[in-house]
C-alpha cells in the first residue's frame, strides 16, 4: 500500500514538473496547443480592437470609388479612380471590393467591413499556422510574437482595410497547398493572389524552381497556364474595352511612389529617390541576389536535380536504388525545400524594393518568424530583430533613422540566411513525391 502511494505521489510530482510543459513553449513539434490559444486570443483582440480604437480613413473611400465607377458601367481602366488616384490593382481586386461595396451598403457601413476584415485576419492566421504546423520550424513561444506584439499589422487589417491582407490570404493558401502537394488548386490560388495585388510575384521565381523541381519542363508550362488563365478571364469585361489600358494600369511596374510614405528609403535625398538610373540599380541588385541564391543554396535544396533546360519530374514513388543513390536524410525536409526558397524569394524583394509603404509590412511579416529561426541567429537576436524591424514600420513619418534601422536589420537576416545551416551537407534534401 506504501509503495503504491509513494507510486502515484512520484507521478504527480512528475505531471507537475516544469520540465513536462516546457516543450509547449520551445518545442515546434509541440506547437498546436499554442496555436489554438492565439486565434482564440486575437479573436477578442481583434473585437477590442474594433470597438475601442477609432478607424482611420486612408484608401477605403478611393476603393469603394473606383470599384463605384464600374458598377455604374465604366470598365476603361483608365477612367476608373477615386481621391488617392486611378485604379491600379487587376480585376481580382476589383471583384472582391464591388462585393464588399454591396455588403457594406455602398460602403458607408464601415464597421461591418472591419468586423469582415478581423474574420480575414483570423483566417490568415489558420492558414499561416498550418504552414508552420507542418514545418515543425517555430518553437510556439514565438508566435506570441506573430500575433500579440504588432499593432502595424492589425492596424492594416483591421482598422485601414488595405487589399494587401487579401492578396496575402490567396498566397498562404496557395503556399499551404504546395504543401498537400496540390500544385493545381495552388497555382490558382496564387493567381487568384496576383490578381489583387501584383506583390505576389516577388515569390514567383521561387515558385518556377519549385514548378521545375517538381514536375519538369514539360509540366511546368501547364501550370505556369494555370496561373496566367485566371488573369485573363477575370480581366475579360475590361480587355474587351481597352485592353492597353488596364494592362498599363493594373500591371504598371513602372509606377512612381510618393517619397512622403516610404518607409525604407527616408535616408536617401528625393531627387535620388526618384532617379530612374537609381530604382534600375535596385532592380538589378534584386536580380543578382535571386540568381546567387539559386545558384548557391536553393540548388543544395535538390541534391537528386540536374537543373537544365530540359528537366523531368520527380519519381511518384522512390525506389531502393534513388534512396541509395541521393542519400535521403528522412527528416520533415520536402517542407523546407518549399517553403524556404518562397519566403527567401519574397524577402529579397522586399529588401531591394524601391519604395516601401506603410502598408507593405503584412507582405512579408508573417514569414520573418520562419526566416529568422531558419538561420544559426541566437534567439535573443532573432527576437530583437523582430522589435527592430516593427520599431521601423511603426515610425510616422520615416526617419533617416529608422530606416537605416530597417536596413540594417534586413542585411543581417538575409546575411544569415546565406549561410543558414539548413544548406550545409547534413541537410541534403529532396522534394518528396507525396509531401507530408
Amino acid at each position: 500500500m506504501a509503495a503504491s502511494t509513494k507510486s502515484r505521489w512520484k507521478r504527480l510530482k512528475e505531471s507537475l514538473s516544469p520540465k513536462l510543459y516546457m516543450k509547449y513553449a520551445f518545442h515546434p513539434e509541440y506547437c498546436l496547443p499554442a496555436m489554438i490559444l492565439l486565434i482564440v486570443a486575437e479573436i477578442f483582440v481583434n473585437l477590442i480592437v474594433i470597438q475601442k480604437i477609432k478607424y482611420t480613413e486612408i484608401d477605403w473611400t478611393a476603393y469603394m470609388q473606383e470599384v463605384e465607377g464600374v458598377v455604374n458601367g465604366t470598365y476603361d481602366y483608365l477612367k476608373l479612380k477615386g481621391d488617392t488616384g486611378p485604379l491600379v490593382y487587376p480585376a481580382g481586386f476589383v471583384y472582391i471590393y464591388t462585393a464588399l461595396y454591396y455588403i457594406t451598403d455602398h460602403g458607408t457601413n464601415i464597421k461591418l467591413g472591419q468586423y469582415i476584415f478581423a474574420v480575414l485576419y483570423i483566417l490568415s492566421l489558420v492558414v499561416i499556422f498550418d504552414i508552420y504546423r507542418r514545418c515543425k520550424t517555430i518553437p510556439p513561444y514565438a508566435y506570441i510574437f506573430m500575433c500579440c506584439a504588432s499593432y502595424r499589422i492589425h492596424s492594416i487589417y483591421i482598422l485601414r482595410l488595405f487589399n494587401d491582407p487579401i492578396a496575402m490570404l490567396f498566397l498562404y493558401i496557395a503556399v499551404d497547398l504546395f504543401l498537400q502537394d496540390k500544385w493545381s488548386t495552388g497555382c490558382l490560388m496564387f493567381s487568384l493572389g496576383v490578381s489583387v495585388k501584383m506583390n505576389v510575384l516577388l515569390f514567383a521565381p521561387a515558385l518556377l524552381v519549385l514548378l521545375l523541381v517538381r514536375h519538369g519542363t514539360m509540366a511546368t508550362a501547364k501550370y505556369l497556364t494555370i496561373c496566367a488563365l485566371p488573369q485573363i478571364i477575370l480581366a475579360i469585361p475590361f480587355l474587351l474595352v481597352n485592353p492597353w489600358g488596364y494592362i498599363i494600369q493594373s500591371f504598371n511596374l513602372g509606377r512612381q511612389f510618393f517619397y512622403i510614405w516610404t518607409v525604407n528609403w527616408r535616408l536617401v535625398p528625393e531627387d535620388l529617390f526618384l532617379d530612374k538610373k537609381f530604382q534600375l540599380l535596385l532592380l538589378a541588385c534584386h536580380a543578382v541576389c535571386l540568381l546567387l541564391f539559386f545558384h548557391f543554396k536553393w540548388k543544395r535544396l535538390y541534391q537528386c536535380v540536374r537543373f537544365r533546360v530540359w528537366m523531368k519530374p520527380l519519381p511518384h514513388t522512390l525506389t531502393s536504388s534513388h534512396i541509395l543513390s541521393i542519400n535521403i536524410i528522412k527528416l520533415s525536409m520536402s517542407t523546407l525545400s518549399i517553403i524556404l526558397p518562397l519566403f527567401t524569394a519574397n524577402f529579397i524583394g522586399m529588401c531591394f524594393s524601391r519604395s516601401l509603404h506603410y502598408q507593405f509590412y503584412v507582405w512579408y511579416f508573417h514569414t520573418l518568424h520562419y526566416i529568422l529561426w531558419s538561420t544559426a541567429l541566437p534567439s535573443v537576436v532573432r527576437i530583437l530583430l523582430l522589435g527592430c524591424i516593427e520599431l521601423s514600420w511603426n515610425t510616422y513619418p520615416s526617419t533617416v533613422f529608422s530606416s537605416s534601422l530597417l536596413h540594417v536589420s534586413h542585411f543581417i537576416i538575409l546575411t544569415s540566411l546565406w549561410w543558414s545551416p539548413l544548406y550545409t551537407p547534413q541537410k541534403k534534401v529532396v522534394v518528396a513525391s507525396k509531401m507530408h
